[in-house]
């Protein structure tokens, strides 16, 4: 979430930001509880200042025997107000609080305004196109010709948009994820394996409650629990309600998980293959730094998630997503997208972000330095890289005519020296 401050004194920036965003939000609404929130906090304190006053006359006149009865009656009642006020000021910090949780983080300046897509930019590229002597398939034909891919059985196991990898395809899953986490160990990054199922102050203080609800699973439990849709929940929430040492900070940690999402606001989208599935799974890069070192630690990040893709020698472009296009909590976001030529395009495999303290107030995440100065950190992360959609550009861009698939070198050590997949 925002604070409270910069709603207050820089609303004229945020309606511009929620402008340049296409979003909505009450930001009248805010205005009006803040400004009652602050001015019931100045009756109560003044009423209990009368109270305080009240309470030593009080005293005074019983010392000296007097009659302290009218002021006994009348402390009652400012206590009496002050418990009023103190009710509607929980009333108001509790509709306060539901409504930034429905606020949009505000875009950093250099980030592309537009509405959509189609106005990001562009920042670099790696590698090149491969080429090919023969039309490229697409990677559920080379999948199922294959025998590594079985669909049909995952439907009737489970239902739609779920998959089995089986015999090499498997062993090429587990391939990927042993060499993505080896790199970002050399990286300096922590290796996690959190829990795979998470609570509802988890989702909040990352993001996806309230305004992603619909696309999680929900467990029937006395509590509320849900799958895991990314491992940036279980990993920020790592040091939720915690004060990190500065002197500590940057850290970086990385995490395997599965991940499940329903998909509910992308019907009809990439029903094929392996692209938008219900569960499949991810390395995630998550750091929490000092807020002067964020933007380079963006960078690092951003980097640390291009360098699985160069061991595996596949074509990408690095594009800064418009304020249209980026998700809510993002301050920035970096979009890395791998080149598919089954596909003929380019699809995103990794979102690199940071979103400042816009989760860190949320999950309440803060650091202390050494002479005690207090605030909170800025949390980042990024795919490192998905293992469905990485497996899915192995196969496009290493398929052979012959309907074979080459094992990239740098995964060869991990598939016990296979090089080729065959049918």
């Amino acid at each position: 979430m925002l604070s409270r401050e910069y709603l207050r004194e820089q609303t004229d920036d945020y309606r511009q930001a929620l402008k340049n965003r296409g979003a909505k939000a009450d930001l009248d609404r805010f205005l009006e509880l803040e400004g009652e929130r602050r001015r019931t906090i100045g009756q109560v304190e003044q009423l209990k200042s009368q109270r305080n006053t009240a309470s030593q006359e009080i005293a005074t006149l019983k010392k000296n025997k007097q009659d302290a009865s009218a002021q006994i009656d009348a402390m009652k009642r400012v206590g009496d107000e002050i418990k009023q006020l103190d009710e509607r000021l929980t009333q108001v910090e509790e509709e306060l609080s539901a409504l930034e949780l429905t606020f949009p983080n505000r875009p950093h300046d250099s980030v592309p305004v537009g509405a959509d897509e189609s106005h990001n930019r562009v920042e670099r590229t790696w590698g090149e196109k491969p080429k090919f002597d023969f039309a490229p398939k697409n990677h559920w034909d080379i999948g199922e010709a294959l025998g590594i891919l079985d669909f049909e059985r995952a439907t009737k196991i489970t239902g739609a948009r779920f998959s089995i990898l089986q015999g090499a395809g498997a062993k090429l899953n587990r391939a990927l994820l042993s060499l993505m986490l080896d790199i970002h160990a050399d990286q300096g990054y922590i290796e996690l394996l959190p829990p795979f199922i998470v609570n509802a102050d988890s989702l909040r203080g990352t993001g996806q409650l309230p305004k992603f609800e619909e696309d999680l699973f929900k467990l029937s439990t006395e509590k509320p629990l849900y799958l895991v849709p990314t491992a940036e929940v279980p990993v920020t929430n790592l040091h939720r309600d915690e004060t990190l040492d500065a002197s500590t900070l940057t850290r970086s940690y990385t995490a395997y998980t599965p991940c499940f999402r329903s998909e509910a606001g992308s019907y009809g989208k990439d029903t094929r293959g392996l692209i938008r599935q219900h569960q499949f799974e991810k390395v995630e890069v998550v750091k929490f730094s000092m807020p002067e070192n964020s933007w380079d630690e963006l960078e690092k990040l951003t980097a640390d998630a291009e360098a699985v893709l160069q061991a595996l020698n596949l074509h990408y472009r690095v594009v800064t997503l418009s304020t249209g296009d980026m998700g809510a909590g993002s301050a920035k976001t970096y979009d890395i997208e791998v080149w598919l030529p089954g596909q003929e395009t380019y699809r995103e495999i990794s979102s690199c972000t940071n979103f400042l303290d816009y989760q860190a107030r949320r999950a309440n995440i803060r650091y202390r330095t050494a002479d005690k100065k207090s605030g909170f950190v800025h949390t980042l992360n990024g795919s490192g890289l998905p293992l469905g959609r990485t497996l899915v550009a192995v196969l496009e861009n290493y398929q052979h005519a012959d309907g074979s698939v080459a094992v990239p070198d740098a995964l060869q050590p991990y598939m016990r020296g296979l090089t080729r997949i065959t049918g």
